[in-house]
């Protein structure tokens, strides 16, 4: 088989792929919006507490899953070429610890509740600061990927101590509420937090498009730079870029893990490395495995929300443990 067909072939798999995932995204969401204590048709709500049900609580809830679960997927593949590390992920490398950090600092010492805006700002202002300090660490050829995974880890182990002092200083409702956004919620969005879409689907769909650029980057620092890439404002762009998505992420949603470090990679194991077609896949992936997992959540138990946190956990960690396995095998 030629160079040309082999070239087709898999850009066929790649288009296969996309459409696949977004007609399972369509089907996934009309059954979110249905499914519940009481099932409601999206199409024709009757009454007008399916309405209330539908356009209030479920609808908010499926927008902020799919956004959330596209800025986390597309954050891990980038951060995955940034870092030159297969297993690099917003909350395995401490940047969602970071943001959650600036966040519940700002919770606890303003002296007014703060808006979603302010609280967005806040979380990206922390995933900015540990993201520069993972990006200058990787930079040095002394860290090796391992190391710069435990620091990553570490960063998360500060963030976790600190975010433990606050606990033990708060109220037993401020206590509750914040274990249960630490562990990754959905159930309190509305259309007010929603206002934080507006930063995230513009900011989510220019990183998408900056895959030729990471291909070229892949290549290597000296060869991207024969080629006419700046490097050092390219890294600049996608480290702001993930941080406001990261940030945005933490702030509207809480910390969930493993949505940027399993989609990513099992779609490269699967598809291929082409980030032009695998970062806007991520997207459409990672979200579609938030909103699936946000589901899970609202149904598993009679009256009762589990925190999306613990499902995308209990569904990503056996596949992070094969993934660190494989790594040291290879």
């Amino acid at each position: 088989m030629s160079l040309n067909a082999l070239l087709i072939r898999q850009r066929s798999r790649w288009r296969m792929s996309f459409w696949l995932l977004s007609l399972s995204l369509v089907v996934v969401c009309f059954y979110s919006l249905s499914v519940g204590e009481l099932w409601i048709k999206p199409w024709a709500p009757d009454g007008a507490l399916e309405q209330q049900l539908l356009f209030q609580l479920r609808l908010p809830r499926l927008l902020a899953a799919f956004a959330v679960g596209a800025a986390l997927a597309s954050s891990g593949a980038v951060l995955q070429v940034l870092l030159g590390n297969p297993l690099a992920e917003p909350g395995v490398l401490g940047i969602s610890g970071g943001a959650s950090l600036a966040l519940v600092c700002v919770l606890f010492f303003l002296p007014f509740t703060p808006s979603p805006m302010l609280a967005m700002i806040a979380a990206m202002v922390g995933a900015l600061v540990f993201t520069l300090i993972l990006v200058g660490l990787s930079r040095r050829r002394s860290v090796s990927m391992t190391r710069l995974l435990l620091i990553g880890v570490a960063l998360g182990i500060l963030s976790s101590a600190v975010i433990t002092w606050a606990f033990y200083f708060s109220d037993d409702l401020s206590m509750r509420q914040l274990m249960y956004w630490l562990m990754g919620s959905l159930g309190g969005v509305s259309w007010q937090q929603l206002s934080l879409l507006f930063f995230i689907v513009p900011v989510l769909i220019v990183l998408c498009c900056q895959g030729k650029k990471l291909d070229i980057l892949m290549l290597g620092e000296l060869h991207a730079r024969q080629l006419g890439l700046n490097v050092a404002s390219l890294r600049w762009k996608l480290i702001l870029m993930v941080s406001l998505l990261v940030g945005s992420a933490v702030a509207l949603a809480g910390v969930i893990g493993f949505i940027g470090l399993v989609v990513p990679h099992l779609i490269r194991l699967m598809l291929g490395t082409e980030n032009r077609y695998l970062l806007p896949l991520s997207a459409i992936a990672g979200g579609l495995l938030l909103v699936f997992a946000d589901t899970l959540s609202r149904i598993l138990l009679p009256s009762a929300d589990l925190p999306v946190g613990v499902v995308t956990t209990s569904l990503g960690a056996p596949v992070f443990i094969w993934m660190l396995m494989r790594s040291q095998l290879n």
